[in-house]
């Protein structure tokens, strides 16, 4: 049986010589290669010789006792928009195929790379990160772990990002978040997500989508994988988690919008894990934001990422149209009837719609609700019908776009068992207080979670 690695784990087993770095890069490239797997369609390019000769380095660098980063000879997959010295960044299009090969690193993949990272490949991804679905008619839809039989979408648009870890080809990832991209396929994949505040991170070297909405953030298989990946990303030492009893806790259960038309599995299973954190003595509050409709209104004159990836694409979709997936080019170009001033309402409605909120919900810890509102759809009927893979797109993203609109750090960490559909449970928190949110994201899990 294959291993399952945190960074944590696979740290100690090479500082205790149980494995090596060459181990896991050259476990990491058979997940990634297995005939029958998910390597092809979760992967666009690798990167395995230099992957291998970082790997052997930091080995060699260990036996010698010489102090190396905290990521040291941990595989990790990067979503296919992040610059990386020699390689080419196509943000999942056959669009941007013949530009030229970056010629530095992403300021985050030089923070990483410092860190002591291996970098395996640049991941799968909807076309330019403009779909919550994972669906890419270019290099094919890695299928989601969950019901392989029938054929489920993997979340996107970090698509290839979350199979890379469910599938063992990677001990963790590195996303995009402008709608929901990292907790969407953490949700969908039994994974942990993290999507910080908005500027927490340097965006340069980085393909954009939304200047009002993009973060980067990581997924993984515990949220202190994500802690690790999101300080080392801004330059910062990583701290200990600081763990507290939920007893005395106080949290806010959104009902605005969030849990409007959920799925069964998806109702239950945040049902159970209320129940649980409750037992523990948190106290939880339902409560209604005013403010939170905003989110509507702003969906009522289009969206923000709607002209701001039109003004970005413009000229790509000009002249290169027919390379395109034909779904994220209609609705970019459906942005193009957006005026400047209903953009400017846009922009009016967001602040006001995180100034209110935050009012509202500053005396809580965390705000609660359901990552995603179903569970992973089918693949087959969003590809023959526009309106399907238009209305489920939507559904898809409504609950984590809040949080992006608000700009606030938000966890995805997984709620109910193995054997049943996979379930997220969303923890928000307040703008800037990124590592807060991963201790409470992190207390409930080990509550929700406990083995």
């Amino acid at each position: 049986m294959t291993q399952t690695w945190t960074i944590a784990s696979a740290r100690k087993a090479l500082e205790e010589g149980q494995v090596s770095a060459v181990d896991l890069v050259s476990n990491a490239f058979s997940a990634i290669e297995r005939e029958e797997g998910e390597g092809s369609r979760t992967f666009i390019r690798t990167f395995k010789n230099n992957a291998i000769t970082q790997a052997a380095a930091s080995d060699a660098l260990r036996k010698m006792n010489v102090p190396q980063g905290p990521l040291a000879g941990i595989p990790i997959s990067i979503k296919d928009l992040f610059d990386i010295t020699g390689e080419v960044t196509t943000a999942g299009s056959r669009v941007l195929a013949d530009t030229e090969p970056a010629s530095k690193d992403a300021k985050v993949i030089e923070n990483l790379r410092a860190a002591g990272a291996i970098f395996l490949g640049h991941t799968n991804m909807t076309e330019f990160a403009y779909s919550g679905l994972g669906i890419n008619p270019h290099h094919g839809t890695p299928l989601n772990v969950w019901d392989r039989r029938i054929g489920r979408v993997p979340g996107g648009s970090s698509s290839g990002a979350a199979i890379s870890v469910a599938e063992n080809m990677a001990i963790a990832a590195l996303g995009s978040d402008t709608g929901g991209s990292i907790r969407i396929p953490a949700a969908f994949n039994r994974l942990y997500g993290f999507k910080p505040s908005l500027d927490r991170h340097s965006m340069d070297g980085i393909f954009p989508l939304s200047s009002s909405l993009d973060t980067i953030g990581a997924i993984a298989r515990s949220m202190e994988c994500c802690r690790i990946l999101d300080h080392v990303m801004a330059g910062l030492p990583v701290p200990e988690a600081n763990i507290r009893p939920l007893a005395g806790m106080r949290f806010a259960i959104l009902e605005t919008i969030a849990l409007d038309g959920l799925d069964v599995e998806v109702a239950g299973g945040f049902v159970r894990a209320l129940e649980k954190m409750s037992q523990a003595g948190a106290r939880l509050e339902r409560v209604k934001i005013d403010a939170i409709n905003r989110f509507s209104d702003i969906a009522e004159l289009g969206s923000l990422a709607g002209p701001e990836a039109w003004h970005l694409h413009r000229d790509l979709i000009s002249s290169d149209e027919a390379d395109f997936d034909p779904r994220v080019a209609s609705r970019i170009k459906a942005a193009q009837s957006i005026s400047a001033a209903d953009y400017i309402e846009m922009l009016a409605l967001q602040r006001d719609m995180q100034e209110r909120t935050h009012l509202a919900t500053r005396n809580y810890d965390a705000v609660l609700l359901p990552s995603v509102a179903v569970v992973p759809p089918e693949i087959k009927p969003l590809l023959s019908s526009d309106d399907a893979y238009i209305e489920t797109n939507l559904k898809v993203l409504r609950n984590t776009a809040i949080g992006n609109v608000l700009g606030v750090p938000a966890a995805s960490i997984p709620v109910g068992g193995e054997d049943t559909a996979p379930v997220g449970m969303m923890v928000m928190g307040e703008m800037g207080q990124d590592a807060l949110v991963q201790d409470i994201a992190q207390s409930i899990d080990m509550v929700l979670n406990a083995k």
